[in-house]
């Protein structure tokens, strides 16, 4: 009798514990428990220590309510240029609502996965692969869109939609990668032919300048030059002037301008021995004219434009008497041809030079007035 006693106290003590059990329940942070009384939808537990009736209600399901990544298997997919690629998708929800998580739809990832094959099918079929490549922002955009329309009335919010990877068939990778390489290469010469243009230009800028700045330095130079040699012949022509050379001077010079004058490439002069007498004869009296010059006395005072006169008579009397003497070498040259006996009636007799004339004194007018008077 005891011991029916003392098993029945442990029936009864096993009861008590276990419908203490049943009738707690402590929800943790984040997570919604849906609660059924004899298999109706009854209440929600929240977070925290919550009461049930034992053996009547019980916890139909357990939902978490933090935001969840779930991340699907690559899919093929087509594009509207007819190329199968393989694109893996994540994605990002949370439950809204778990009353309807749990009783409007069965299994919500399996629906949610469908769902996205589906939208992306469509969305990468109205495009080729350089735009579904290059427009991945948009398909996410629209993507989750159309999934958190459809999923709202299930009590989930999709946060965020990636595509993860768009990989296309081999072939098309590997005239990718060509034109890419090809681009790179192609990128890299115009700007190999940029840097030489530039370097180019630099070069012909510098070799600008430095020829500009050689021919300024040229330009002073000569200037300098110039002003040198201007001021050298002023300083020359004015002490000239001021000393007032007399003309023996300048018959001098003159005959040392003689050679000169003969001269050149151009100029030839045959001194033929029958007609070396005539010549020194004329020089002669040349030099003995010298000796009837007066006013050979220098003079303080000095007229520039006389002077320049002067010059220039000089200069043309020389011209003249070089001509006059080349005229009889040319003549004594066609008699040398002709014989030499007739050389001397074939020249004619050479005429007197008168100095003063030759020098283009003034002096030389003078005295012929007084020969005449």
């Amino acid at each position: 009798m005891e011991v029916i006693i003392a098993v029945l106290v442990i029936v009864i003590a096993v009861f008590a514990v276990t419908t203490l059990v049943k009738s707690v329940r402590i929800v943790p942070q984040q997570r919604m428990d849906v609660v059924e009384r004899l298999g109706k939808y009854k209440r929600t537990l929240s977070p925290g220590l919550n009461l049930l009736v034992p053996f009547v209600d019980a916890v139909r399901t357990k939902v978490d309510m933090r935001e969840q990544v779930v991340s699907f298997p690559p899919q093929p997919v087509i594009t509207s240029d007819n190329l199968v690629v393989s694109i893996d998708t994540v994605l990002y929800f949370k439950v809204v609502d778990p009353v309807r998580a749990t009783y409007e739809i069965s299994n919500f990832l399996q629906a949610i996965e469908q769902l996205t094959v589906t939208t992306l099918r469509n969305v990468i079929g109205s495009l080729d692969l350089e735009r579904a490549l290059t427009s991945r922002d948009q398909i996410n955009k629209h993507l989750s869109s159309v999934l958190d329309e459809t999923t709202g009335r299930w009590g989930i919010k999709v946060t965020r939609v990636e595509l993860k990877a768009i990989e296309p068939p081999p072939s098309i990778r590997d005239s990718m990668e060509k034109q890419m390489r090809a681009e790179r290469e192609r990128r890299a010469t115009i700007l190999n032919a940029e840097g030489h243009k530039q370097a180019a230009i630099l070069t012909a800028e510098g070799e600008k300048q430095s020829q500009v700045l050689r021919a300024d330095g040229d330009r002073q130079a000569r200037i300098l030059q110039a002003e040198g040699q201007a001021k050298a012949i002023r300083t020359v022509f004015d002490a000239i002037h001021q000393a007032n050379p007399s003309q023996k001077v300048l018959a001098y010079q003159y005959l040392q301008a003689l050679p000169q004058i003969a001269n050149g490439t151009a100029n030839k002069v045959w001194i033929v021995p029958t007609e070396l007498t005539k010549a020194l004869e004329g020089l002669g009296g040349a030099l003995g004219g010298l000796a009837n010059m007066v006013g050979d006395v220098p003079s303080q005072n000095i007229d520039s434009g006389a002077v320049e006169r002067e010059a220039a008579a000089a200069a043309e009397a020389a011209a003249a008497e070089a001509n006059k003497i080349n005229a009889e070498v040319r003549a004594a040259e066609a008699a040398v041809s002709g014989g030499a006996d007739d050389v001397t009636a074939a020249l004619p007799a050479p005429d007197r030079i008168p100095p003063a004339s030759a020098l283009g004194s003034a002096d030389y007018h003078e005295t012929k007035e007084v020969e005449k008077g």
